[in-house]
C-alpha cells in the first residue's frame, strides 16, 4: 500500500514514520521537495503517487508569528489542505488531516466535543478551521484528528523548551490559567495506526469520514506540565529550582489564547476503541527514553 505523508520532518511526521507498519511503501515529503503554496504541484505529486492513503502532517504552527505572516499561515493551513483533499478525491485515496484545539475560544469549563461550534481567537487558529471545512467540503473520504498541545523528542515543542530553560535558569515563571491536554506526538501517531487499521480494513471509508478528538486523557495548566517536565528531569541536569505561577495578563503575547481547550475524546473510543493514557504517564515515558 502507497501512502503519502506530507510533514514529514516535523515532530507528528517525524513519529508517524517510526510507527509505519509493515507493508506500507512510504512516500515521505516535506518542504522544500514540496510547496504546500502551489496548488500545481500538490496535485502532480498526488496524481504520480497514486496512493491509497494521504497523511497530511504538514502545518503552520508559529502561533503568535501567524499575526504577521498571515498570508504564508493561510496559505499552509487553509488553502493547501483543500487542494491535497481534492487531489485525494480524485485518486480515490483517503485522507487523515490533524487539527488543532485552538480552533475553539476557550470559554466552556467542560471539555469540548466535535459538534461544539468552533470559535478561533487569531489567525492560526482560523486558517485552521477553515483548512477543516476545505477539507470536509472537498467531498474526499476523510478522518479529521484534532490534536491538543502536542510535545515530544524532537522538532519545537513546550516540553524541549522548558528543559532548555530549567537548566539555564534559577526560576521560571508559566502561565497557569489556561489549560488543556498535553499529547505525546509517539501516541498521536500509534493512535492513527490504530484507527487506521480499521477504516481501511471497512468496505466503505465514507462511514468513519469526520472529525475526532485525539488528546491525552487528564488535563493540566502549562504551570502544571512545567512543573511535572521539570521534576521529573535528573537532579544534576538541571538549575530551576522554582516554578512560579503566573496569569495570561502577566504573560502578554501576539495571539490571544483559549484559556480552556480540552479536548473530550468520547468519539475516538465510542468509533474506534481507542484512549490515549493520561497526560503524566506519556510524559515520564518520553522523558525515559534513551
Amino acid at each position: 500500500m502507497t501512502v503519502l505523508l506530507l510533514g514529514s520532518g516535523g515532530q507528528l511526521g517525524t513519529a508517524l514514520q517510526a510507527t509505519k507498519p509493515d507493508g506500507v511503501a512510504l512516500v515521505a515529503r516535506d518542504y522544500p521537495e514540496i510547496d504546500l503554496g502551489d496548488a500545481a504541484a500538490i496535485e502532480a505529486l498526488v496524481a504520480s503517487i497514486s496512493p491509497r492513503l494521504i497523511l497530511n502532517a504538514a502545518a503552520y504552527t508559529a502561533v503568535d508569528k501567524a499575526e504577521t505572516e498571515k498570508e504564508l499561515c493561510q496559505q499552509i493551513n487553509a488553502v493547501a489542505p483543500g487542494v491535497l483533499a481534492e487531489a485525494a478525491k480524485k485518486a480515490g485515496a483517503l485522507m487523515v488531516h490533524y487539527s488543532t484545539d485552538y480552533i475553539f475560544d476557550g470559554t466552556k469549563s467542560s471539555p469540548y466535543i466535535e459538534t461544539d461550534a468552533p470559535n478561533p481567537l487569531g489567525t492560526y487558529g482560523r486558517a485552521k478551521r477553515e483548512g477543516d471545512e476545505a477539507v470536509k467540503a472537498s467531498g474526499a473520504n476523510h478522518l479529521i484528528f484534532r490534536l491538543c498541545w502536542v510535545y515530544g523528542a524532537r522538532g519545537q515543542n513546550f516540553m524541549l523548551t522548558m528543559q532548555r530553560l530549567a537548566r539555564e535558569r534559577e526560576k521560571l515563571r508559566v502561565v497557569g490559567d489556561q489549560f488543556g491536554c498535553p499529547t505525546w506526538s509517539r501516541m498521536i501517531a500509534e493512535a492513527t495506526a490504530l484507527a487506521l487499521k480499521q477504516v481501511l480494513a471497512a468496505a466503505d471509508y465514507g462511514t468513519y469520514s469526520g472529525e475526532y478528538h485525539l488528546a491525552a486523557a487528564g488535563h493540566a495548566s502549562w504551570h502544571e506540565f512545567a512543573s511535572r517536565i521539570i521534576e521529573l528531569m535528573p537532579e544534576v541536569e538541571r538549575k530551576c529550582r522554582v516554578v512560579e505561577r503566573i496569569t495570561t495578563p502577566e504573560y502578554p503575547t501576539p495571539t490571544k489564547r483559549p484559556a480552556y481547550s480540552v479536548l473530550g475524546c468520547e468519539k475516538l473510543k465510542k468509533t474506534f476503541g481507542l484512549r490515549l493514557p493520561h497526560w503524566e504517564a506519556s510524559l515520564r515515558q518520553v522523558l525515559d527514553q534513551p
